[in-house]
């Protein structure tokens, strides 16, 4: 049908529609939804799309011209068809609706003040039933920012970081390297006792806090406590931390004085892309920030706008008094919004677009970081595409290689054999891709363990397409490397042959220096020592999946000989060793468990705790 007629029609339908609040359902010619929106008037808003198309931007006008048909669900209120809106999204994943790539909420730092001795580590939930007791810190928008306050806490205030339990532990084993190297108080030696730990936890309790004024208050007291007492060792250490929270107290930036928590949105797009900036606010301080790329497709604009923000902070556990927006994406129905967000939450919710003075200039500031954002992103990515590009080339590939996989075998005798698999997509390595393969046959050669290890890949690939999996985990690469020469190209481009799979595949050569020299496709060789770029990214990608595959296989060696260790004492089995070695996680622990401790692990009965107790006593 001509698309002019087609608009036609649609506009007659919209016209029928009545002017109460609902949401709309466009679909395209597949029957497939491709977009979902909402509005307080449903014939006003849907009669838009499909009159005066030429005055739409690109990505709306593409939209458009897609839609088939629309259906409409109404509903009583505002709020309700926002929240509908929200679990349609979600439910379709459409096309040209912008979605949050994930829905996890706002990481904590938890100082586990329920323990003696404290520590620090994130957790997801505030409301975590096992960190009752314990003193929660934030919430922070990445657990990028959760992981550098926490190591900067640890080297700040020389908290323990091994996996040792105090006072459990307290002088059972020497001191590790990071006490010599001083950067760790040293519990395990027994110097420092509950009262001085606690003194280190309450600073680290007001440097969490943000109190940089009352940690160096009292740190300036205890240094000169120390050095009164002559105790000129512990003087110097909270010199050191003097020193550290100083430095960091004269680079934070306090961008207001109210002491209002606020998250401030900027915004910026273009015809290819966009990047909402989020700027986090926490009593007047610029404590993070966050940064979501809008796809290509993804419309996001006034209308959609507040259907993104109820879904930003419906999966969060926190959200501030304030979020300011900035003029392009504000509209009226942000206050129902407002009060969406305000009925989840236990606080007053306002969300407005200031329109003069610091906090307009906060907003440009926030579009500003979005800008320079997406410069960046594609400055990156246009270095990507040109490597991907020349290898192609070279390879005389028929697409751009945006997923590649990577294989080596690693063994140890016949006993530890490991066949390692890496992912590059888009250029970079995405190591949420790694998989590994535990080779079954242990009179297998190198050639078969990378046929078995392939064949078992591919495998998981024809299950999904079979069952019809919509999210495939195993799709397909673009290029395979293989650690190796023309014979095990040759065995894995047979493999493929018999199952029906169509995969360029290419050995990685190495030369006497252990350095990439030319790729080989099972008879014809590639030097790739003439193109830097090219060269580069391969010795890359060949060092990633030897480390990968080597790191993994040592691993399973050593887990295996301390078994073994194990297995010597009478009545200890494999499955008995495993189970040790899963809960105390090293021979050391063991060996200085006591009965109790050891009966605690499941399948240890008292009989079997009292022989291991007697066999490393007898030692």
């Amino acid at each position: 049908m001509d698309i002019n007629k087609k608009l036609s029609e649609l506009a007659g339908i919209a016209a029928t529609l009545p002017q109460s609040p609902g949401v709309y359902k466009m679909f395209d010619k597949n029957g497939k939804i491709i977009y979902v929106g909402k509005s307080k008037a449903l014939k006003n808003r849907v009669s838009q799309y499909f009159q005066n198309i030429g005055q739409h931007n690109a990505k709306t006008g593409r939209m458009v011209s897609e839609v088939d048909r629309f259906e409409c669900v109404f509903t009583s209120t505002e709020t309700e068809a926002l929240v509908l809106e929200n679990e349609l999204i979600k439910l379709h994943s459409p096309k040209y609706n912008i979605k949050l790539k994930d829905d996890k909420s706002y990481p904590y730092i938890c100082l586990s003040t329920s323990e003696t001795y404290p520590r620090l580590f994130m957790i997801r939930s505030k409301n975590a039933s096992n960190h009752k007791g314990d003193k929660l810190f934030g919430p922070y928008s990445s657990a990028v920012t959760v992981r550098r306050v926490i190591d900067t806490a640890n080297k700040l205030f020389l908290l323990p970081t091994c996996t040792r339990k105090f006072p459990r532990d307290i002088g059972k084993e020497r001191p590790c390297l990071n006490y010599h190297i001083k950067q760790c108080c040293g519990v395990c030696t027994g110097k420092v006792s509950e009262e001085d730990y606690k003194s280190i936890t309450d600073r680290v309790e007001s440097f969490l806090k943000e109190d940089y004024e009352e940690v160096l208050v009292s740190l300036e007291k205890l240094m000169l406590e120390a050095s009164e007492s002559l105790d000129f060792e512990r003087a110097a250490m909270y010199r050191d931390i003097f020193r550290s929270v100083e430095a960091l107290r004269n680079k934070q930036k306090i961008l207001l004085q109210e002491r209002v928590d606020r998250d401030i949105f900027g915004f910026w797009s273009d015809e290819v892309s966009g990047c909402l900036s989020i700027l986090v606010l926490r009593h007047g301080k610029l404590i993070d920030s966050e940064r979501i790329i809008i796809g290509a497709d993804e419309i996001l604009d006034r209308e959609t706008f507040p259907t993104f923000v109820a879904d930003y902070y419906k999966s969060r556990e926190y959200i501030p008094h304030v979020i300011m927006v900035p003029d392009q994406l504000y509209s009226e129905e942000l206050e129902e919004c407002g009060k969406y967000l305000s009925s989840i939450s236990d606080r007053g919710v306002t969300i407005h677009c200031p329109e003069r003075g610091k906090f307009k200039k906060l907003l440009s500031l926030s579009s500003d970081n979005a800008r320079e954002y997406v410069t960046y992103q594609r400055m990156a990515s246009d270095k990507q595409d040109k490597k991907l590009f020349e290898l192609s080339q070279l390879l005389s590939l028929e697409v751009i290689p945006e997923h590649i996989e990577a294989y080596d075998i690693s063994n140890s005798g016949k006993e530890h054999t490991v066949a390692g698999m890496i992912c590059v997509k888009n250029g970079k390595f995405s190591k949420k891709d790694y998989r590994l393969f535990n080779i079954r046959e242990s009179e297998m050669d190198d050639y078969s363990a990378m046929r078995e290890a392939i064949y078992r890949r591919m495998t998981h690939y024809l299950q999904e397409n079979e069952n019809g999996v919509a999210d495939k985990k195993w799709a397909l690469p673009d290029l395979i490397l293989l650690d190796g020469g023309n014979g095990h190209v040759s065995v894995i481009k047979e493999l493929l042959r018999e199952m029906n799979i169509d995969v360029c595949v290419f050995g990685m050569v190495k030369d006497e220096h252990h350095k990439t020299r030319t790729l080989v496709d099972g008879e014809n060789e590639v030097s790739i020592s003439t193109n830097q770029t090219v060269f580069r990214f391969i010795y890359g990608i060949q060092e990633e999946i030897h480390r990968f595959t080597f790191k993994a296989m040592d691993t399973s060696r050593r887990k295996s000989v301390k078994h073994m260790s194990l297995e010597k004492i009478q009545g200890i089995g494999p499955s008995k060793a495993g189970k040790l070695m899963d809960h105390f996680k090293s021979i050391s622990k063991i060996k200085t468990a006591s009965v109790d401790e050891l009966v605690a692990v499941k399948g240890i009965s008292l009989a079997d705790a009292e022989r291991i107790r007697e066999y490393f006593d007898s030692k």
